[in-house]
């Protein structure tokens, strides 16, 4: 996935709040994700708004003692394997 690309999440999918467990799930039809805290950030900014590049820029500002190299590992990995399984899709 570039650093240019807009992700957002498809069409059937929905990021919601567990009321019970206070957790994100990403829900999808017939199925579901539980995402961790970090996740649900990358998920939260797939909104067709903001770049790859940006998604990457306000993580690392958030996740600041970690190297930017590391989460922009993390980040593109995440999106490729929700991207794999047609869970975002990303705007030219």
């Amino acid at each position: 996935m570039s650093r240019e690309a807009r992700p957002r999440l498809a069409p059937k999918v929905r990021l919601r709040l567990d009321q019970k467990t206070q957790r994100y799930l990403l829900l999808y039809p017939e199925k579901g994700m539980q995402l961790n805290p970090t996740a649900a950030d990358i998920v939260q900014l797939c909104t067709g708004e903001h770049t790859v590049a940006e998604i990457i820029a306000r993580l690392a500002e958030k996740y600041a003692p970690q190297p930017p190299e590391v989460i922009e590992r993390e980040v593109l990995s995440f999106l490729e394997a929700l991207s794999e399984r047609a869970l975002v899709r990303t705007e030219p």
